[in-house]
C-alpha cells in the first residue's frame, strides 16, 4: 500500500541508520522508487541556522544515513534547501551550522542552495490558490524526491513534517505572498498547490527528538524517539501529528491534500503500535499575525520589503547577476544595471552570485524596524 507508514522505535541518534533501514523494509525499501543513476534529491529541513540539539532542523545523522542507503541503492544522492525567511546568505550559514554541509562532504554529496540553483515557472493543474509556480530548479531536475521532516509543532499550521517540508523549494516572495492570504484554510490550500508539483516519492521523519512549544523555529526540543516513512507524504502527516496529540484534521495542508485526494486519512500502520511514542506536545502560540484580522496582517505584510538592490559605486558590469536571474529581472539601463522590481522574485541569487558584493538590500521602514528589533 503507497499509504503505508511505519514506525520504528529509535532512543538515540547514534542508531539512526539501523532504524532508518527497518522503517523503509516495512514498507518496501528503496529499491521501488530508485533507479540505478537515478539523482535522488534529499530534502532535509534546514529553516535557519541552528545547530543539531536545537530540533529545528533535521539530524545530520538522518542525512548521512540517506545519502549511504541511497548510494547503496544505485541512486546519486543530492542534498538540497532553502531556508527560511530570514536574510539573504541564510542557507548557506543554515548548512554550516546544522551539521549538513559536514555531512554532504564527508559524503561527498552535491550541497544544493536552493537559491543560487535557479527557479522555473510551472503550471498547477486544478489549482486551489496558484495556478503557477516557480519552484527550485533541483526539485525539476531530480528523478527522486526525498522529504527528510523534522516532526515539530508550527505556528501557523499548527504541525509541520513531510508536506509542509517542500515549502523550501519556493523562491522568498511566493513564500511571502501565501502567507499573506491571512487565513490557515487558505494556506494550506496554497501550500498543496505546492506539493501537486514538487511530490516527493518518500518521507524519512526525525521524530527521534521534536520540537514543541512555538515551533517552528522557537519551541523546545522533546523526545519522542521514533523515525517514520511512508511513501506518501498525507498519510506520514495524519500518523505524525496524531503522536504529538494533534487532530490531523485540524491541520491545514492536510485537509486540503486530503481533499485534493492525496494521501489517507486512515493509512496502514506497520512497525510499533503508535502509541507507544504517543505523547501530547505543548502546542504552539499560534503566531501573531494569524491572530490579527486578514486585513490587518496584508496591511502590514505588505509593508514588509526587503529587495536586493544594485549598488551602482561597485558594480563591475559582469553580468553574473543577469545571466543566473530566473525570472530576467536585470536590465542594463544606460551605463548601469538595475532590477526589476515587479519582476523580482527575492530568491536573491543576484546577491549570492555577484562577485563583486554589489548587491545590496533595500528595505523598507516597517522591514528596517523589525529587523533591528530581532537583533
Amino acid at each position: 500500500m503507497a499509504d503505508k507508514v511505519s514506525i520504528v522505535k529509535c532512543d538515540d541518534y547514534s542508531h539512526s541508520k539501523e532504524c532508518i533501514i527497518e522503517a523503509l523494509s516495512l514498507i518496501g525499501g528503496l529499491k521501488s522508487i530508485i533507479s540505478n543513476g537515478d539523482r535522488v534529491l534529499l530534502k532535509p529541513n534546514v529553516l535557519a541556522a541552528r545547530k543539531p540539539e536545537d530540533a529545528v532542523t533535521t539530524h545530520p545523522s538522518i542525512v548521512a544515513a540517506m545519502c549511504e542507503l541511497v548510494k547503496d541503492a544505485g541512486g546519486t544522492p543530492v542534498i538540497g534547501d532553502g531556508a527560511g525567511i530570514t536574510r539573504p546568505g541564510a542557507t548557506a550559514h543554515a548548512f554550516r551550522t546544522s551539521g549538513i554541509e559536514d555531512v554532504a562532504k564527508s559524503q561527498n554529496v552535491q550541497l544544493l542552495n536552493f537559491q543560487t540553483e535557479g527557479y522555473i515557472e510551472v503550471e498547477v493543474p486544478d489549482a486551489m490558490r496558484f495556478s503557477s509556480l516557480y519552484i527550485s530548479k533541483a526539485i525539476t531536475d531530480a528523478d527522486v524526491i526525498i522529504s527528510l521532516p523534522k516532526m515539530k509543532t508550527h505556528e501557523l499550521t499548527y504541525y509541520t513534517g513531510a508536506v509542509k517540508n517542500m515549502f523550501g523549494a519556493l523562491p522568498l516572495k511566493t513564500r511571502k505572498e501565501m502567507h499573506l492570504l491571512g487565513d490557515r484554510k487558505l494556506f494550506g490550500e496554497a501550500v498543496i498547490d505546492l506539493y501537486s508539483i514538487a511530490k516527493p516519492h518518500l518521507a524519512v521523519m526525525d521524530a527521534v527528538v521534536g520540537m514543541e512549544g512555538n515551533g517552528p523555529a522557537h519551541g523546545t526540543p522533546i523526545k519522542t524517539g521514533a523515525i517514520m516513512a511512508s511513501y506518501d507524504c498525507v498519510s506520514l502527516d495524519v500518523i505524525a501529528s496524531d503522536i504529538m496529540g494533534v487532530d490531523p484534521i485540524q491541520i491545514p495542508t492536510t485537509v486540503a491534500a486530503l481533499e485534493r485526494g492525496y494521501g489517507s486519512q486512515n493509512p496502514d500502520v506497520v512497525g510499533i503500535d503508535p502509541q507507544i511514542v504517543t505523547q501530547k506536545y505543548k502546542p504552539s502560540s499560534g503566531g501573531i499575525l494569524f491572530n490579527l484580522p486578514p486585513f490587518v496582517m496584508r496591511f502590514f505584510g505588505k509593508q514588509f520589503e526587503m529587495k536586493p538592490k544594485i549598488n551602482t559605486s561597485k558594480c563591475v558590469l559582469c553580468g553574473a547577476c543577469a545571466m543566473n536571474c530566473s525570472v530576467k529581472a536585470i536590465d542594463e539601463i544606460g551605463d548601469h544595471l538595475e532590477i526589476n522590481k515587479n519582476k523580482c522574485i527575492m530568491c536573491y541569487c543576484c546577491r549570492e552570485l555577484c562577485p563583486a558584493n554589489a548587491v545590496d538590500i533595500d528595505m523598507s521602514f516597517v522591514a528596517k524596524i523589525i529587523t533591528t528589533f530581532k537583533r
